[in-house]
């Protein structure tokens, strides 16, 4: 798969400084939308004043460049040296805000690091654990994830129930515009325009919105144009292992994911070497990355599944074509006024463009459990049980509100409680040997598409 004149692989060759900056560009404009709609809906969820949103803006483009330089340079094996960009995961966001509602802000970022360190705890068993996360626990919790999601960054577009201008009209309007200009840019373009129907619909609606008066651009460029991203912006974490639970068992999850995209990334680049033992080098670039984003204050930072389709499309393989997005989202991370202007979008737009990304999650979710026999006892009463415990506090709020605080950590996110349902029920049936439909082998399940966690 080499280059018969220079010997080396495609990942490997680099390109002209033109090339490298168009084609790196390319990248960063088909991720960017990612950090900037998760740090406002993260912000807009907690109660973030406009200065720490823009603080966690530059941080969050940080460590997203970091660890995409990280990524593509690989040193002493973190990283996999491959044309990889890191983003904030969607579900890790969902988690992250549960944790931080549940509470506070310093636990979650507590949580990120912890989670951050249990990848490399747990990578060397990582293939006698991730057995217990077949295609029927992976689709459940990401069906899981959507409805959490959507739940959460639906509050985002009617403001909070009770508060005037509650559920305002013109604030629905706007979001429904939104999804319906997203969806609009998504039929009529193709190519990496059609990947960027999100961005698009983002930028669109907010165009409207300042048309109509809702969206003001005169803090922008007001204050300093230099941002450097602070330590620890929320005070010292709070190591909690009890609330750092549901992003753990994500990241095991995580890990198989990974492990799929970098098997599908060396077989696209015609990298050298086995797959299956380049992926420990891919979990551990997202486990420093995630390290990084936790003492910024960000939640996980994971590898997107969004490359792919760029590095298929354009046919440009090399690694230093990443390199070069991540040294342009550093850039971007030390320019104050792209994290003034995320902070200026308005909440109905970006909460229009948060519910159709993350309904496309339970999609992926629903694509992964039509692969399962649900008329098979084992698999159904599996996704029952997860629903019903997934879906009890969300739709039913306050639900364990009398349960012991430590018990309420788990039971109260329902993405947890869901989650680790399906992980046990399964297993039961699995072990008893009733269940045998739906479930797959390891090897097919470290295979799932690394787009489940963005």
């Amino acid at each position: 798969m080499s280059d018969a004149h220079d010997g080396l692989d495609p990942a490997d060759r680099p390109l002209p400084a033109r090339s490298l900056a168009l084609f790196g560009l390319q990248h960063v404009l088909v991720m960017a939308a990612a950090p900037i709609t998760a740090v406002f809906l993260v912000s807009k969820a907690l109660g973030f004043p406009d200065a720490v949103a823009v603080s966690l803006t530059s941080a969050t483009f940080l460590a997203c460049g970091l660890g995409t330089i990280l990524q593509s340079f690989g040193p002493a094996g973190f990283g996999a040296r491959l044309p990889f960009i890191m983003v904030p995961g969607g579900a890790p966001i969902a988690i992250f805000l549960a944790i931080g509602q549940q509470t506070n802000v310093r636990t979650a970022s507590g949580a990120v690091i912890i989670t951050a360190v249990f990848y490399l705890i747990a990578l060397p068993v990582f293939r006698r654990i991730i057995r217990f996360f077949p295609p029927i626990v992976v689709g459940t919790m990401l069906l899981l994830v959507s409805i959490n999601l959507i739940k959460i960054y639906g509050g985002t577009i009617t403001g909070k129930t009770g508060a005037p201008g509650f559920a305002d009209p013109v604030d629905v309007m706007l979001a429904l515009g939104t999804i319906a200009l997203t969806m609009i840019f998504a039929r009529i373009f193709s190519g990496t325009l059609q990947r960027l129907a999100v961005m698009l619909g983002l930028v669109a609606g907010s165009i409207i919105a300042f048309n109509l008066g809702r969206m003001s651009l005169s803090s922008v460029m007001a204050g300093p144009v230099i941002a450097v991203p602070q330590l620890f912006p929320f005070g010292m974490p709070i190591f909690d292992l009890a609330a750092s639970i549901p992003l753990i068992v994500f990241s095991i999850v995580s890990m198989a994911e990974a492990t799929g995209q970098t098997v599908a990334t060396v077989e696209m680049v015609g990298r050298r070497g086995r797959a299956e033992d380049i992926a420990p080098s891919t979990i551990r670039g997202d486990a420093l990355a995630s390290l990084i984003g936790g003492l910024f204050g960000t939640s996980l930072i994971v590898t997107s599944g969004e490359n792919i389709g760029i590095v298929r499309a354009t046919n440009i393989k090399s690694r230093y074509v990443t390199a070069t997005a991540g040294l342009i989202l550093v850039l971007i991370a030390l320019f104050a006024p792209i994290g003034r202007l995320a902070a200026a979008l308005p909440g109905p737009v970006v909460g229009g463009t948060a519910v159709i990304v993350f309904a496309i999650i339970g999609v992926i979710g629903i694509d992964i459990l039509r692969r399962v026999d649900l008329r098979t006892h084992g698999p159904m009463f599996t996704l029952a049980a997860a629903l019903a415990m997934g879906l009890l506090p969300i739709v039913v709020p306050g639900v364990y509100s009398q349960f012991p605080q430590w018990s309420q950590m788990v039971l109260n996110n329902g993405l947890a409680a869901g989650t680790i349902t399906a992980v046990i029920v399964n297993a039961v049936f699995q072990h008893t040997g009733s269940i045998e439909a739906g479930l797959i082998n390891e090897g097919k399940v470290e295979g799932q598409a690394r787009g489940t966690a963005e």
